[in-house]
This record gives C-alpha cells, structure tokens and sequence, in this order.
C-alpha cells in the first residue's frame, strides 16, 4: 500500500525547477480541473512528492492547495520558494523557515487611520520539532554547492500579503514593522496555503523559504546577481531533507498505532513465576503450530560492533532477494555516513548519525528483520551522552 506523499508547492519557474531536480522518475499527474503535477520519489526511494506551480499570490496558492490536499492525501504540505529579509542581519541565501505566517494584509480603514486585523498560522509542533531538528544536524547542506554550505537556517514568522515589497521607507514597510515587527521575511503565498491546511484538518503545512534580497530597495542588483537561484537551491535541499523525515515520522505513527492496536486486542496473559530449581518450558491454553524453546539472543552494546554486524546482515538481506539494488545502494550510503560520524563525539556529529539511522529505517522498514534490528542501534545512538 502506497503512503501518503508530501505535496510541495512553488510559485515561480526557478523555484519549480529546482524541486523538480530533486525528483527521480517524475511522471505527470492531471487533475481533473487541468492543474498538472509532477508526481515521483526522493532519493531515499521511499517518500513520495507531489510538486505543482502555483503561481504568486495567496489566493491561487490557497486554491491550488486545497485541490492538491483533496487529490493526494498528503501527510504535509511544504511550500518552498524565495523571499524578501525585513532585517539586514539575515543573510542573502539563509533559509527561513516560518514558524507562523502573518496575512498582513487585513484591517479596517477608520477616520483615524487604519487599523491592524491580524490573522496567522502555527507551524505544528512535530513539523517544527523535526525541521529544528534537520537544522541542527547540517546533514541536509551536504547536497549543496561547497560556496553554498555557509548558509543558516533561521527559525520565525514571516509576513505574507499581495504585494512585492522592496523599500525599507514606504508606508508599506512602515505598516509591516510597526504591527509585525516579529516578522523575518515577506513574501505572497504562505497565507493561503496555511489557511488550506488549517481547513483541512489541520494538515501541517511548512514555508520554506531562501532569503534572495532585503526587500529593500536593491532587489533589482540582486536578482543581476543571481540570488534568486543560489536562494531557491539552499530553499530546496532544506525542504527535501524535511519531507523525507516527515515521511519516516508518519510511517513510524503508523506503525506504533498497529502495534498499540494489537497489543490491546491480544487476549490477557497469565504470568507465573518459577522458583528455586524449577524451570517452565512452556504454560500456555491452546498453541497453535510449533514450539521452539531457545534463549533470547542479548542485544548489542557496543554501537560501532553493532553497525558492523547490521552491515553483514544489509549484504545478506541483499543477497537472499529481500532489497533490491537501489534500495540496497542507498542504505549503504547511509551506513557509511553513520560509520563516518561515530568517528567524532561532538553534538552535531551525534545529530547526523541519528539522522543517518532513521534515513536508513526508511530505506530498509519492510523488512521485519532488519528493521527490529535497526531499532535497537538506533537507541544505542540516541542514548549517547
């Protein structure tokens, strides 16, 4: 059974195109009303994409979000763009990420001016937990350019509305800082989007957006200088490395649910203890099959004897037809950046190696085996101090 894909959305060509690029073995998808998606998959083989271009402005966005949450299902909807800095200490290229989406356009025009009518958004609490999480690890920057790599990840709201915003000076930015003096970046699709999603069961919706200009007045030199690009590049290699987590987390949901549902619905247990030089083979009602009696195997200790060990197995579970080449190429990939990081003990290095195993956990989670495996070591990483 197929799980739910992210859905991602842009507004320009670039922002498109460089999502796109992200994409192996995209295939069209219409809908019926003529909106054309590209539908494929990630590198790590097992999250689906949905991409579609939107157009600029908040209420295509809403509308084009709403037709995509109705079409897929989605587990999340990203949008990933450019946007415009309110502050000169966020550099051109950092990604912000919106922590809330203001629509700042609303307010009421009275005979003492106009007043403010704020409406926003809140990123959900898991999509913010897993993005600062992504962040923190840098392990998302290794599919970027070397000059690229410098950028940063900034947490915060970000204000959208209907209008291009390049003066430090108009009335417009006047009205912005004065009643949205929180907001990091501005940009013109980030309401209507978070609005679909919060009418649609509060479906988490995460802007991601490449800061190409300060909206400023030097957005014209900027654009020359091909910011716009570099933005939109750092913008979606955030994103991508987010909709895979995302996708593991909503598997790892799934699968906790299942178990909590079989374990309420198993029959209640009787337990007897055995004491001084007794021992109980099996005590049971009605057995169905077999029985085998053989000691637990002990779980590994050692993390490094354990990735060892797990790599043995990866071959053999290769090997015995279980994972096919690709998905195989990809874990072993994967392996090794989590063998690389546990060869330094520093806070970021310990971050990329838990974010390696749970890559790894959706490459191989269809098979039981490893899978089970799995599990352990990566509690062995997480218990790390």
């Amino acid at each position: 059974m197929n799980r739910p894909p992210i859905v991602i959305l842009t507004a320009l060509d670039l922002e498109y195109q460089a999502v796109l690029e992200k994409l192996v073995d995209p295939r069209p998808h219409w809908h019926p009303q003529g909106t054309r998606f590209e539908v494929g998959r990630l590198a790590d083989g097992h999250c689906r994409v949905a991409l579609a271009h939107v157009g600029t402005g908040n209420q295509a966005a809403a509308v084009l979000a709403e037709r995509a949450i109705n079409a897929f299902k989605p587990a999340a909807l990203l949008f990933v763009g450019v946007a415009g800095a309110l502050y000169s200490h966020i550099a051109l290229g950092d990604v912000v990420v919106a922590t809330r989406v203001y629509a700042y356009h609303g307010g009421t025009s009275e005979d003492d001016g106009l007043k403010s009518r704020p409406r926003g958004w809140e990123i959900s609490h898991s999509a913010d937990q897993i993005a600062r999480h992504i962040a923190r690890s840098g392990s998302w920057k290794r599919a970027l350019p070397t000059g690229n790599r410098d950028c940063e990840v900034r947490f915060g709201p970000i204000a959208a509305g209907e209008v291009v915003l390049n003066s430090r000076v108009s009335a417009h930015a006047r009205w912005i800082r004065e009643h949205y003096n929180d907001a990091q970046a501005i940009e013109m699709e980030g309401a209507g989007v978070a609005h679909a999603g919060h009418l649609n069961r509060s479906l988490p919706v995460v802007v991601v957006r490449g800061i190409s200009d300060w909206a400023d007045g030097t957005k014209e030199t900027t654009d020359r200088e091909r910011w716009q690009q570099r933005a939109v590049a750092n913008a979606a290699a955030f994103a991508v490395s987010l909709a895979e987590e995302l996708t593991a987390e909503a598997r790892d949901s799934a699968q906790r649910t299942t178990t909590e549902t079989r374990e309420l619905a198993m029959p209640e247990t009787t337990r007897n203890v055995a004491k001084g030089n007794a021992r109980v083979g099996v005590q049971a009602g009605t057995v169905y099959g077999g029985i085998r009696i053989a000691p637990e195997p002990s779980p590994p200790v050692d993390l490094a004897e354990a990735l060892a060990g797990f790599h043995t197995r990866l071959q053999r579970a290769r090997a015995a037809g279980h994972l096919d080449e690709d998905t195989y190429a990809a874990a072993e990939v994967e392996l090794a950046v989590a063998d690389k990081a546990l060869e330094t003990d520093t806070p970021q290095s310990r971050g990329t190696l838990t974010l390696a195993l749970k890559k790894l956990r959706g490459l191989i989670g269809d098979v039981a085996e490893l899978a089970a495996e799995l599990a352990i070591i990566i509690g062995l990483a997480q218990g790390l101090s």
